[in-house]
């Protein structure tokens, strides 16, 4: 059965590209555009994974973190931040929330599913 992996990006070019990546490599993909959307679709889903943006409107990536952090069914969901933001202090901020790893924007195709593959297969 196929792994669900949750898109959030409020850019819908960064979420086709993702979703078009991880769809070709057999993953099934629910996209989001912030991370108020994000919580909608968990309360209806499971997923096996969580890629999200940093910097959107309404509860931004950290936020959308610590709010799946908080969920009995989120504490292990493994979750990657794609950002912009390379500065160390973005990555402490999300390591400090709970996020499982970091990849910065504009990011490799082949770097991305090595991530998403290391952690759910």
């Amino acid at each position: 059965m196929a792994k669900n992996v949750l898109v959030v990006d409020d850019s819908s070019a960064i979420r086709e590209s993702v979703t078009y990546v991880l769809t070709q490599a057999g993953y099934g993909v629910t996209a989001a555009e912030d991370g108020v959307d994000a919580l909608g679709k968990l309360d209806g889903d499971s997923f096996d994974l969580i890629v999200t943006d940093v910097n959107m409107p309404n509860l931004d990536g950290i936020g959308l973190v610590k709010k799946v952090r908080e969920r009995p069914d989120g504490k292990f969901t493994p979750i990657i931040v794609l950002t912009t933001e390379a500065q160390g202090s973005k990555m402490e901020e999300g390591k400090a929330a709970g996020a499982t790893g970091w990849i910065v924007k504009p990011f490799d195709s082949d770097k991305l599913l090595g991530v998403v593959r290391k952690l759910i297969g």
